[in-house]
């Protein structure tokens, strides 16, 4: 029996790299995914691959983009069974360097979205007796000098994520999350805005400190987002499952 057939999923940053690879896990399942970004033209693109998957046009730090996103997945599917909070932004900054905009800027994205966006999908969540799967990074708890506004964002991420587990599981709602390594997606160039130079040392720099000696793939990681995401996993939450290669120990 196909546990995914006909459910339905929200997935944030879901026009490129692990959003997108998930998308297209659930889609060939079944599931209905309404994926969400900024641009519209990989959201089409995205769209156009599967009949099961369709584009929102939404910016995750927007505070009116939550309730807007939750209503246009249940005006397309009546219903709300998975949801995937993928968009983050990331800034490699020396705290010498930091401002009030950059503290703001990235927990826009990768708290206040998050949190809004779980926050609006409640009450559709415990009628299907649905799951929120979080995205956190292998720096959630792994310290790196230069990351600290960024690992700060993803340890808040963390820990919300075990505090909605409690919170939610009256309504028999799953909170899991995973923290994710390097994986080979834009992320570098166009959330953390590096030049191509400093992006290749950097991605020499991670494949010489994780012990299996590769950065990710996104499937890599959407693999496990949809393990999670599986009625399977129902005795399964307030957890975060590192999926990075063993970096987290190294």
């Amino acid at each position: 029996m196909n546990m995914f057939k006909d459910k339905v999923a929200i997935i944030t940053g879901g026009g490129a790299g692990i959003g997108l690879a998930t998308a297209q896990l659930l889609a060939a399942k079944g599931v209905k995914v309404l994926i969400t970004g900024r641009r519209k033209g990989a959201l089409e693109e995205a769209a156009a691959s599967n009949p099961n998957i369709r584009g929102f046009e939404a910016d995750a730090s927007d505070p009116e983009a939550a309730a807007l996103t939750v209503k246009a997945a249940l005006e397309l599917w009546g219903r709300l069974d998975i949801l995937v909070n993928n968009a983050g932004g990331g800034v490699i900054q020396p705290l010498a360097d930091i401002n009030a905009k950059s503290i703001f800027d990235i927990f826009a994205v990768n708290v206040a979205g998050p949190t809004l966006l779980a926050a609006a999908a409640i009450p559709h969540l415990e009628e299907t007796k649905g799951t929120i799967i979080n995205m956190s990074s292998t720096y959630g708890s792994k310290a790196a000098a230069g990351l600290s506004l960024y690992a700060a964002s993803k340890a808040a991420v963390e820990h919300l994520t075990r505090c909605w587990a409690l919170e939610l599981a009256p309504k028999g709602i799953r909170v899991n999350a995973i923290a994710s390594g390097p994986v080979e997606t834009a992320f570098l160039r166009d959330r953390m805005g590096l030049s191509e130079e400093q992006i290749t040392a950097v991605k020499e720099q991670e494949r010489e400190a994780i012990p299996l000696g590769r950065r990710g793939e996104p499937d890599d990681v959407a693999r496990w987002i949809v393990n999670l995401a599986d009625s399977e996993a129902s005795w399964i939450t307030g957890q975060i499952i590192a999926v990075d290669g063993g970096l987290v120990i190294s």
